[in-house]
């Protein structure tokens, strides 16, 4: 072989690695990880991966919270629309 073939071969062995951890990272694909023998099956989704955690996902403090707030709105709704002048007006408006 010559040294152009080796170059070649060698360059091409890098960019077919470097596309292959791109296209692994951006979908999520596993595979490195198959390759590494971490995985039997690398288009299987595991469950339990830190790497799917956004920092967007919210807690379970943040979900309570919200809760909690969409509760108190609720609240707030249902005493808006049981109030007598919230009726009137209901009443009012139908006969426009």
């Amino acid at each position: 072989m010559s040294t152009i073939q080796i170059s070649l071969l060698v360059s091409g062995l890098i960019a077919s690695s470097l596309f292959m951890c791109y296209v692994d990272s951006k979908y999520k694909l596993h595979f490195v990880a198959w390759f590494n023998g971490e995985c039997s099956n690398p288009f299987k989704r595991q469950l339990n991966e830190s790497n799917d955690n956004d920092l967007s996902a919210p807690s379970s403090l943040d979900k309570d919270r919200e809760i909690a707030e969409l509760k108190e709105r609720i609240q707030v709704l249902e005493r808006v629309v049981t109030e007598p002048a919230y009726e009137l007006n209901k009443k009012l408006n139908a006969l426009d």
